[in-house]
C-alpha cells in the first residue's frame, strides 16, 4: 500500500511545480518590467537634474544673479528634481513702478551674489536668481505676494517654512544680514566683499586741491594769514572776553562747534561699528577723529579767552 502511494505522490508534486513555474512566469515578468522602468526613470531623473545644474552653472558664469519669468521659475526652483538651493528676489524694478527700496536691495543683492561667485567656496549647490514683478506677474500670483522686494530661499528638499522668507522689514537688507540669513538657512557661509568707494577720498582731495591753489595763486599777499590784529577783531567781533556775559552770536558758535565734536564721535563710531570696506572705513575714521580734534581745539580756545588764567590747551592757543 505504502509502496504504490509514492509514485503518486511524487507525480503529483511534480504536477504542482510545474503549476508554480507556469503561473509565476507572468509575475516575474512584470516584475521585471517594473525594476527596468523604475531605473529608466531614476536615470531620467538624473539626467534631467545634471541638465538643470548645468544651465544654472552656465548662467551663473555669465551672470551671478540671472532673471527668470514664471517658466524658468517653475522648471529651475519648483519643478523636481533639485539637489541645489536657491536664494530668489522678488522685485520690481522698471522706472514706472518708483520703488526706490527696490533698487537699493538689488545694489545689496548684487554684492552678496557676486562675493559668493567670485569666492573660492563657490559650487553648485546655492544659486541666486530674480523675478521681477513686470516679467512674473503668475509667479507673484502664485505664492500670493503682494509687495517687494522680498527675498526666499527655496531649500533643496522641501518646501520653503517660514524662517525661508528674509525679513527685511526688522532686520533691512544689508548684504552682510542676508550673507547670515543664509547661513542658517542653507550651512553656506558667504564672506561679503564690497567694491571700494573713492567718493571721499576725492572730495577730500579736490577740497586740498582748491585751497593749495587758492594759496598758490596768492602766494605773494599771505600776511593776512599772519595777521594777529585781524584775527583778534573777528574774534572780538563774536566772543565775549569775560566769563560774565555771553554775545548772542556766540552762542550759536558754541552750538556749531559741539555739534561739529558730537559728528565727529558718530563718524568714530561708526567706523569702529560698521562692517563695510576697509577704505572706507578708515578715511570715516580719520573725518571724525579730524571733527574732533580740531574743533575740540577751538572750543578749548575760547573757553581759555574767557577765563583769564586757564593754564591748559589743545593745538589752538
Amino acid at each position: 500500500m505504502s509502496a504504490r502511494a509514492a509514485p503518486s505522490r511524487r507525480r503529483q508534486a511534480g504536477r504542482r511545480l510545474r503549476y508554480l513555474s507556469t503561473g509565476s512566469f507572468p509575475f516575474l515578468l512584470l516584475l521585471l518590467l517594473l525594476c527596468i522602468q523604475l531605473g529608466g526613470g531614476q536615470k531620467k531623473k538624473e539626467n534631467l537634474l545634471a541638465e538643470k545644474v548645468e544651465q544654472l552653472m552656465e548662467w551663473s558664469s555669465r551672470r551671478s544673479i540671472f532673471r527668470m519669468n514664471g517658466d524658468k521659475f517653475r522648471k529651475f526652483v519648483k519643478a523636481p528634481p533639485r539637489n541645489y538651493s536657491m536664494i530668489v528676489m522678488f522685485t520690481a524694478l522698471q522706472p514706472q513702478r518708483q520703488c526706490s527700496v527696490c533698487r537699493q536691495a538689488n545694489e545689496e543683492y548684487q554684492i552678496l551674489a557676486n562675493s559668493w561667485r567670485y569666492s573660492s567656496a563657490f559650487c553648485n549647490k546655492l544659486f541666486f536668481g530674480m523675478v521681477d514683478y513686470d516679467e512674473g506677474t503668475d509667479v507673484f500670483q502664485q505664492l500670493n505676494m503682494n509687495s517687494a522686494p522680498t527675498f526666499m530661499h527655496f531649500p533643496s528638499k522641501g518646501r520653503p517654512k517660514r524662517a525661508d522668507t528674509f525679513d527685511l522689514q526688522r532686520i533691512g537688507f544689508a548684504a552682510e544680514q542676508l550673507a547670515k540669513w543664509i547661513a542658517d538657512r542653507t550651512d553656506v557661509h558667504i564672506r561679503v566683499f564690497r567694491p571700494p568707494n573713492y567718493s571721499g577720498t576725492i572730495a577730500l582731495a579736490l577740497l586740498v586741491s582748491l585751497v593749495g591753489g587758492l594759496l598758490y595763486l596768492r602766494r605773494n599777499n599771505l600776511e593776512f594769514i599772519y595777521n594777529k590784529t585781524g584775527w583778534a577783531m573777528v574774534s572780538l567781533s563774536y566772543i565775549h572776553g569775560s566769563s560774565q556775559a555771553q554775545f548772542v552770536a556766540e552762542s550759536h558758535i558754541i552750538l556749531v562747534l559741539n555739534a561739529a565734536i558730537t559728528m565727529g564721535m558718530v563718524l568714530l563710531n561708526e567706523a569702529a561699528t560698521s562692517k563695510g570696506d576697509v577704505g572706507k572705513r578708515r578715511i570715516i575714521c580719520l573725518v571724525g577723529l579730524g571733527l574732533v580734534v580740531f574743533f575740540f581745539s577751538f572750543l578749548l580756545s575760547i573757553f581759555r579767552s574767557k577765563y583769564h588764567g586757564y593754564p591748559y590747551s589743545f593745538l589752538i592757543k
